[in-house]
């Protein structure tokens, strides 16, 4: 399985904890932007982005870890347009006053409480046959 992880820099952690559980089940993460600082130019925010948009159309499987920012909510966007896998994590249940419509889009698998939890649940769904 090919992945990419979609989530805001304060989740950095996160992302990276999520990142090497699966690398280490032998599944190829298709870009890490946790190892980029914040982008201050126009070309190191074009660079991050074309690179963040090319690992989404590589990617089998789009993790979203909320809470996310602007850019992960493009990136979901792209997921979904591009009819990716999807799985959206959030530590607790979302308010759906606050979600955006499209965590809510069929198809799109949603996981709430221990981040152990989630990556077990995705491993399953994509163990190799």
């Amino acid at each position: 399985m090919k992945f990419y992880i979609a989530s805001g820099l304060e989740n950095k952690e996160n992302v990276q904890y999520v990142r090497d559980r699966l690398l280490e089940a032998g599944h190829i993460h298709t870009y890490d932007w946790t190892k980029n600082n914040r982008a201050t130019t126009e070309e190191e925010l074009r660079a991050i982005g074309t690179a963040e948009r090319d690992a989404v159309l590589e990617s089998d499987v789009v993790i979203v870890l909320l809470p996310g920012g602007k850019g992960t909510h493009t990136e979901l966007g792209m997921a979904i347009g591009l009819e990716k896998k999807i799985y959206i994590y959030a530590s607790e249940k979302l308010d759906p006053k606050a979600a955006t419509t499209f965590y809510y889009l069929d198809g799109i698998k949603h996981f709430y409480g221990e981040l152990e939890q989630f990556i077990r649940e995705i491993l399953i769904e994509n163990e190799e046959r």
